[in-house]
């Protein structure tokens, strides 16, 4: 059973992947969305995107984009990166992804164009991997649909993926506009699993799993699931992996490990990321803490790096308890 983390906006960058590695790592990280289009152009960001440290030999880049041309081209350049392969994603329903007709909006297209571009794209995975020894792999992540889908619809553009050269599927079992408080219905990861078992696609559950308990839960409704992918809750819990293989932890000092996020920060993000990938990562690890809202408006409300660091200093003396955590 794989462990894997999932692809989050703003956090899913080296330094989140360090942070990761500290408390013994995972067997896979997805990178947050790489533009296929901005690729192209060299944007002025793309190589803090592309940057696949520090355990390159575990990286899955997801790419997103809304034309075919594109996608196959940008997928051709991170092929040649290291890494394990290319994950498409058409499972991201944020309203500025969707309106561009990526993300999900690929579900929702006339299903022969989505297949032309993920034939392309497989195209791509399978000239790279005549060519070479370590073969890269192509993936989808998804979700079932728009709100009003029918289980013919889903399977039938699963089967659709899996004709075109998709090796594993990474499925969020919510439809479009579901919330993350809505439960997720793992009954269909079992299913697709089942489905394709024969043919040696893989897949990945997604979604609500925070712990130990929601780990086995899900494993129950889907036992035949060949990875489980966290997101969010490795991001207030990075030690998460760790906890489900069951591994022995040491405390942990909750103000180091802050203090060398931020420089781990400031290496491998643009001074311009430094604001928004820090308030991101602080909104979900404030909740470590007892004084979690506090913890929260004292780090979110910072001017600066500098301003944060003193922030940070501040609330572990006014709060010393907080300074250790015992996992």
């Amino acid at each position: 059973m794989k462990l894997i983390c999932g692809p989050m906006a703003t956090i899913s960058h080296p330094a989140f992947r360090m942070l990761i590695e500290k408390f013994g790592g995972c067997d896979e990280y997805f990178t947050e969305m790489i533009n296929a289009g901005t690729l192209l152009v060299n944007g002025p960001f793309e190589k803090y995107y592309i940057n696949p440290a520090p355990v390159p030999q575990k990286v899955v880049w997801q790419l997103t984009g809304n034309d075919k041309e594109k996608m196959t081209e940008a997928a051709r350049i991170l092929l040649n990166l290291e890494g394990i392969g290319i994950d498409i994603n058409m499972g991201c329903s944020a309203p500025e992804i969707y309106k561009h007709q990526a993300g999900i909006a690929w579900m929702l297209k006339d299903k022969n164009e989505t297949a032309k571009m993920v034939r392309s794209v497989a195209e791509q995975v399978q000239s790279y991997n005549s060519h070479h020894e370590n073969k890269k792999r192509l993936s989808v992540k998804l979700r079932l649909g728009n709100d009003d889908f029918t289980d013919e619809f889903f399977y039938n553009f699963c089967d659709m993926l899996v004709d075109e050269g998709v090796e594993l599927l990474t499925l969020h079992p919510r439809t479009k506009k579901e919330k993350l408080t809505r439960p997720p219905r793992y009954e269909y990861c079992q299913k697709i699993a089942e489905r394709y078992k024969n043919q040696k696609v893989k897949v990945y559950l997604n979604g609500k799993v925070s712990d130990w308990n929601s780990f086995n839960d899900a494993l129950i409704k889907a036992p035949d699931v060949d990875g489980v992918m966290i997101s969010t809750a490795a991001v207030q819990k990075p030690w998460i992996f760790a906890q489900l293989k069951q591994l022995s932890l040491e405390p942990v000092n909750m103000e180091e490990l802050s203090l060398q996020y931020m420089e781990d920060i400031e290496q491998f993000q643009p001074p311009e990321f430094w604001k928004t990938r820090l308030q991101r990562f602080f909104t979900y690890f404030s909740k470590n803490f007892k004084f979690s809202h506090y913890a929260q408006t004292q780090f979110l409300n910072a001017k600066d790096n500098e301003d944060l660091r003193k922030r940070i200093s501040d609330f572990f003396y006014k709060c010393p308890d907080e300074r250790i955590k015992k996992l």
